[in-house]
């Protein structure tokens, strides 16, 4: 089981950091870091995550309240709603800038609330060494376009991978071989999903208390890394909202400077080098 701690990042946007950092990644690999943001204080999220670069990494941005508007170096631009998810490919190189807003009357289209809070959370998925400088590319996924299974008191939405037959509309090429559950249940219910073993299976706690195998009892904020196995159960007493990521482990050495992640040090130090240069972007986005 992990903690996480609350801090702040960006222009000083306040969230949950759930994991992150080589301290964590031997437990987490491929997964580098998960932050979870929800605030209805405008002040706590208002400032966003201006301009920064990434390389060598993937991201997967899930919105669960409010608005994200982002855009990239090259121009293009977005808006990310509630139920709407992003999966962006840092490969070679790019800047962008994401900037959480609170829901307003021109939103209506969007969200049946229109209200202070931003709510959601932040994936980082490392790349392979072959796969460092591939070009960029963003998947977005809108809240129609993700299937949402129902179970016995509850429902599984299916961002990637697979559950029951039916597979998330983000697929990928990474070796990692992804899934990402958001999972809701209602008291005295539970959840049962293969894994593949082999792979890392980690479960985060958004709200209320589950327990996980029939054994440690989490509460909201924790995080459960699995035993090795090809299931999950996860069941819960008064209810209980959970993410659910599985990923094969990468195994290699991995060198980190803030938003960016490679694999040696000379790498890191020729990335700020092309930072310095203004020559880190290699290839604009393709939008998929």
């Amino acid at each position: 089981m992990l903690e996480g701690k609350e801090t702040r990042d960006g222009a000083g946007v306040k969230l949950y950091r759930v994991f992150g950092g080589p301290h964590t990644y031997s437990l987490t690999d491929p997964f580098l870091l998960l932050d979870f943001f929800g605030s209805d204080r405008v002040e706590d999220y208002i400032a966003g995550f201006p301009w920064h670069p990434h390389r060598g990494i993937e991201t997967l941005t899930y919105l669960i309240q409010g608005k994200v508007e982002h855009e990239d170096s090259t121009g293009s631009k977005g808006v990310l709603y509630p139920g709407d998810a992003q999966w962006m490919t840092a490969g070679s190189g790019i800047f962008h800038q994401e900037m959480p807003k609170p829901l307003g009357e021109e939103d209506v289209l969007h969200a049946t609330v229109l209200n202070t809070m931003n709510k959601g959370l932040q994936l980082w998925i490392n790349l392979p060494r072959n796969m460092k400088m591939t070009d960029p590319v963003y998947r977005d996924a809108r809240r129609g376009d993700i299937p949402e299974v129902k179970i016995d008191g509850g429902r599984v939405r299916i961002i990637t991978g697979e559950y029951d037959g039916v597979e998330g509309p983000v697929r990928v090429t990474s070796p990692v071989d992804p899934t990402y559950y958001e999972v809701k249940l209602e008291p005295e219910k539970e959840f049962k999903a293969k894994v593949k073993r082999g792979y890392t299976v980690l479960a985060f706690v958004v709200e209320g208390s589950a327990k996980m195998d029939d054994s440690v009892t989490l509460s909201e904020g924790n995080l459960a890394i699995y035993d090795d196995g090809d299931e999950v159960q996860i069941s819960t007493r008064k209810g209980a909202h959970v993410i659910i990521l599985s990923g094969r482990p990468i195994n290699e050495p991995i060198a980190w400077y803030g938003p960016i992640v490679m694999n040696t040090e000379e790498e890191l130090t020729q990335a700020l080098i092309d930072l310095r240069r203004g020559t880190f972007v290699k290839k604009a986005p393709i939008t998929q």
